[in-house]
């Protein structure tokens, strides 16, 4: 695979486009930073607080990910650069139209793409986590929310890829009216929650793929993601995140004390933890009847699901 054609722009566009990204951003936090003090908040706190809410949580980071170029990927896009050099033609335009395991492709042969897509990716957060650290690495004024953007942003790369590659249908990353749908933040924050071992979050996204293959609707399936069966695990993982953030916060996490240092640690910390969280999504995802037809799931869980998801009203 050429790792480096895979994306819409390449690696060299996108760096390019998280550089310009980033020092835009300068001006616009060191004008929030007075009155981020005038309310009691630090600068980062009020940069980071993209929703407004008053506080930092999941939603903000998912929010300022999208928000960066490169960052969403089209489904059909991906999966034909992924498979062109491996399949015929009619095979890759039924993974499209279908999934990849109607189209026949083996469960151990998306493995193996998938490893490739969480390598590519690691080393991509790991060089730019690196280069943020750096004395005068991409506006050094703005790294401190910008690099979590940016760890979080790869993270999502690979999230829609591996959805996509175990039979996901396309979610909707794009933003309307400044605001992004629920059910595209609350599928991403429950993949999020099954990468850190939230408890439920890996259950819970296994027993939606298996009902999406059993045949649950897009549109009933954002019902369940935004009212119910879904949802409470997804208002658990968000609290999570957010002590976790808060306590990462309070601990100076995201300083860079001494930038060089600083840079060569944070690349090494993002290249440790990134394969370990992607590696645990590719477990929750591979063994569903939506990857794999000979999947061992529970058919009354699914039952039971697809009974909860009907069920919801309008």
């Amino acid at each position: 695979m050429n790792d480096k054609k895979q994306d819409q722009p390449g690696i060299g566009a996108f760096f390019g486009n998280v550089a310009k990204n980033v020092s835009n951003k300068v001006t616009d936090l060191a004008g929030k930073t007075t009155d981020a003090v005038a309310h009691g908040k630090t600068a980062v706190e009020q940069a980071l607080d993209v929703n407004g809410d008053g506080k930092i949580d999941i939603e903000d980071i998912i929010i300022l990910s999208l928000r960066i170029p490169g960052v969403r990927i089209v489904r059909e896009d991906f999966l034909r650069t992924e498979f062109k050099k491996r399949f015929p033609q009619e095979v890759i335009d039924d993974a499209v139209l279908y999934t990849p395991a109607h189209a026949g492709i083996a469960v151990e042969e998306i493995d193996k793409i998938t490893n490739s897509v969480i390598a590519y990716e690691r080393n991509c957060v790991s060089g730019i986590s690196a280069a943020l650290g750096m004395p005068g690495g991409f506006a050094m004024a703005a790294t401190i929310p910008t690099d979590i953007a940016q760890y979080y942003g790869f993270m999502l790369r690979a999230i829609q890829k591996m959805l996509y590659l175990y039979g996901f249908p396309q979610i909707d990353v794009e933003e309307k009216n400044q605001h992004f749908d629920s059910e595209t933040l609350n599928i991403i924050t429950l993949c999020l929650g099954a990468m850190y071992g939230v408890s439920g979050a890996s259950n819970m996204l296994k027993t939606m793929a298996n009902a999406l293959a059993k045949g649950v609707e897009k549109q009933l399936l954002k019902r369940a993601l935004t009212k119910g069966t879904i949802y409470p695990v997804v208002k658990s993982i968000s609290k999570w995140f957010g002590v976790r953030m808060t306590k990462q916060m309070f601990a100076g996490f995201f300083k860079k004390a001494i930038p060089v240092v600083g840079g060569l640690i944070g690349g090494g910390i993002t290249f440790a933890t990134f394969k370990p969280c992607c590696d645990k999504l590719r477990d929750s995802l591979r063994n569903t009847i939506l990857s794999n037809p000979n999947a061992n799931v529970d058919p009354e869980e699914i039952d039971s699901f697809i009974a909860d998801v009907n069920g919801l009203s309008e």
